[in-house]
């Protein structure tokens, strides 16, 4: 696991941040009886849960193959990546969403104002730190890839959750001020509880898109095809090997690939031969390509591979 140090760097950040931004808030909120501040206090507690449960993902993740999963545990933190986006729907985006309801319905004014304005600023400044060194390894990871493109793309869901975690929280700091602020300058104390609507929206569309990305990794996604073009160009370096038809791939973690290569070998080769060389390959890949966790290789001529393919092109809709 040690290319998830970067990772794990990142979650402890946010981990101690949103804990002690979190026992702040509720805090602040028992004084103030704002809606807005304590939907931010909610916020944070789940936060810091969703970090513990990444972080926990990550352990069962790094345990090796048994009986039972012969090709690993790395889907753990997938699965846990898939709970914490319905963690921030359900308990994050929900409780907001009452707390703004029940007090537009039952509205209550803010007292001691400059409390939460003091609290809401620390927050901000623990928040963006926290969020500063998520951007930063993601910024690493993504390389010349846009944003988008790259949360896409990620095998590795830990970072990228923190960031969003994060960039919704910022943005629930912000608009928890300003309901605040208004309904203070306005003396319309339902915008509090607006407030709270507001951050309920920013956590759902948070959760909906983690959770989208998420659910793509559990069901399996292929390698990059600069990977399964390198794997194939090695495997057609091999002088056993007449050609390299394709190869099947699903990510069964951040860098754990389950590859299966269709490979026709040169007609005059002896099953020990094949043997041989297919041991080659599972030792080149090994040494050039350690993310390659499982290789099989399958004897096929590339008419009956190219048949395949274009079966499952026409059963896909793709070209």
């Amino acid at each position: 696991m040690a290319g998830h140090s970067g990772s794990k760097r990142v979650i402890y950040a946010a981990l101690a941040g949103n804990l002690a931004i979190a026992l702040t808030k509720f805090a602040a909120a028992f004084f103030t009886g704002s809606s807005a501040m304590l939907s931010e206090g909610v916020h944070s507690l789940v936060d810091t849960g969703n970090g513990a449960l990444l972080l926990y993902g990550m352990r069962r993740a790094a345990r090796p193959p048994d009986r039972k999963h012969p090709l690993g545990h790395g889907r753990e933190l997938y699965f846990w990546s898939f709970i914490v986006a319905l963690l921030v729907f359900a308990l994050g985006s929900g409780v907001s969403l009452y707390e703004g309801i029940t007090h537009m319905m039952a509205p209550e004014p803010v007292v001691n104002a400059k409390v939460n304005y003091i609290v809401l600023g620390l927050s901000f400044l623990f928040e963006g730190s926290s969020w500063l060194i998520a951007l930063k390894e993601f910024r690493q990871q993504k390389g010349k890839q846009g944003w988008f493109q790259a949360v896409r793309r990620s095998k590795d869901p830990s970072v990228y959750t923190v960031l969003f975690e994060d960039s919704a929280a910022l943005l629930g700091l912000i608009v928890a001020f300003a309901g605040i602020l208004s309904a203070e300058l306005l003396d319309i104390p339902e915008l509090d509880g607006a407030g709270s609507i507001g951050i309920a929206i920013i956590l759902g569309a948070t959760a909906i898109f983690l959770a989208r990305e998420s659910k793509g990794l559990l069901l399996g996604e292929p390698a990059s095809s600069e990977v399964q073009r390198k794997v194939l160009v090695i495997a057609e370096q091999d002088p056993a090997v007449q050609r390299a038809n394709g190869i099947l791939s699903v990510h069964i973690g951040p860098e754990e690939i389950v590859a299966g290569l269709s490979i026709e070998f040169e007609d005059h080769l002896t099953a020990p031969e094949i043997e041989a060389c297919v041991e080659r390959l599972e030792a080149r890949l090994k040494e050039e390509m350690p993310e390659i966790a499982r290789l099989f290789v399958k004897p096929q001529a590339a008419g009956t591979w190219e048949q395949r393919r274009k079966a499952i092109a026409e059963a896909t809709g793709e070209d």
